[in-house]
C-alpha cells in the first residue's frame, strides 16, 4: 500500500511537471531583462542543394552602455535596449506576445537590403512545442516556433519557405534557426550564452 502511495504521489508530480511545459507561457522580455555585458554567440552556415556555401560565420550580440542607457551591439550598430523590447505594433508580427504552445497566427514582412532589392515574406506560425532543447551552447526550456508560407523579391525571386525557431526565454532569444527556402538550406545556432 505504501509503494502504490508513492507511486500515485511520484505520478502527480511528473503530470504537473509536464503539463507545466506544456501549459507555460512566456511574455515578450522588458529592458529590465537585459543585463550589461549580456552576450550571445551564433554559428550560421548557409548551402544551396548544389553544395555552394553562401553564407559561413558567426555573429556576435553583446548588452553595452549606449547614451547612458543600455544597447545591443548587432554588427556595426548598436540598438537601444528600449527599441528591442518596445511592443511590436503589428497585425502580422515575428512573435505574438506572449508565447503559449498552440499558438498560431500570421506573419508578414517587408524589407529592403542594402543594393535596394526590396522583397516580403508572408508566412503562417504555428507554436508546436515548450520543451528542453540542446544546441551548441548547452540546454534550454524553449519554444518550436515553425513558420511556412512564401518569399520573394523585386528582381523575380520567388520560393515557397518553412522556417523553425527555437525561441528559448531564459536567453531572451533565439536558440536556432532552420531555414529552408527553395533550394537553399540555412541553420543558425547557438554557440555561447554568458551573462555577469
Amino acid at each position: 500500500m505504501k509503494n502504490r502511495f508513492i507511486l500515485l504521489v511520484a505520478l502527480v508530480i511528473l503530470s504537473a511537471c509536464n503539463d507545466e511545459t506544456k501549459t507555460s507561457i512566456t511574455h515578450q522580455p522588458t529592458v529590465a531583462d537585459y543585463t550589461e555585458g549580456e552576450k550571445w554567440v551564433w554559428k550560421y552556415k548557409g548551402v544551396t542543394t548544389a553544395g555552394e556555401v553562401r553564407s559561413d560565420g558567426t555573429d556576435t550580440r553583446k548588452i553595452v552602455k549606449f547614451d547612458d542607457e543600455l544597447g545591443m551591439t548587432i554588427g556595426k550598430d548598436t540598438i537601444p535596449v528600449t527599441e528591442i523590447a518596445k511592443p511590436e505594433e503589428s497585425e502580422t508580427p515575428k512573435y505574438d506576445w506572449p508565447l503559449e504552445v498552440g499558438k498560431k497566427w500570421k506573419y508578414e514582412n517587408n524589407w529592403t537590403s542594402q543594393d535596394g532589392t526590396t522583397g516580403s515574406q508572408s508566412q503562417t506560425a504555428t507554436v508546436l512545442s515548450y520543451q528542453e532543447e540542446t544546441v551548441e551552447a548547452g540546454t534550454f526550456m524553449a519554444y518550436t516556433i515553425e513558420y511556412i508560407g512564401t518569399t520573394s523579391n523585386s528582381r523575380g525571386y520567388s520560393a515557397d519557405e518553412k522556417e523553425v525557431w527555437l525561441y528559448a526565454p531564459s536567453v531572451k532569444n533565439f536558440i536556432k534557426l532552420t531555414q529552408d527556402q527553395g533550394d537553399f538550406h540555412y541553420v543558425e545556432e547557438l554557440i555561447e550564452y554568458s551573462k555577469p
